[in-house]
């Protein structure tokens, strides 16, 4: 596999339930300011990585912060981790032309994907 495709962690998403609350929290301990700044979602970009607060996430069920990989093939990855013997957590949806969706491991732990579009 060339670096260009190899699977890259480098978006975390944190649930949260008071984003104004959580976006004090996150920029202080950043020391930078959001570079997206939604009242549906809230990211930091810092050399390479995605911090990003989900005000939705609990409701979608997220119990702590999730690690998304970067993909090239979502649909290949997903149905490779299928195959050995994951399981689909939530379903691929087109998050701001990004496919993003989550599998879980086979021991349960949530496993993020995104595609970039």
């Amino acid at each position: 596999m060339s670096d260009q495709s190899a699977p890259s962690l480098k978006t975390i998403i944190y649930p949260v339930d008071d984003l104004a609350r959580a976006k004090t929290v996150f920029t202080a301990l950043l020391g930078a300011a959001p570079t997206t700044d939604e009242t549906y979602y809230v990211q930091y970009s810092l050399d390479g990585q995605e911090i990003g607060l989900d005000p939705n996430g609990v409701k979608k069920g997220m119990t702590g912060p999730v690690g998304y990989w970067h993909v090239t093939d979502l649909a290949a990855t997903r149905d490779a981790v299928l195959a050995a013997g994951g399981s689909v957590d939530q379903a691929v949806q087109d998050f701001g032309g990004r496919l993003v969706g989550t599998v879980k491991d086979a021991a349960g732990n949530v496993i993020g994907l995104i595609q970039n579009g």
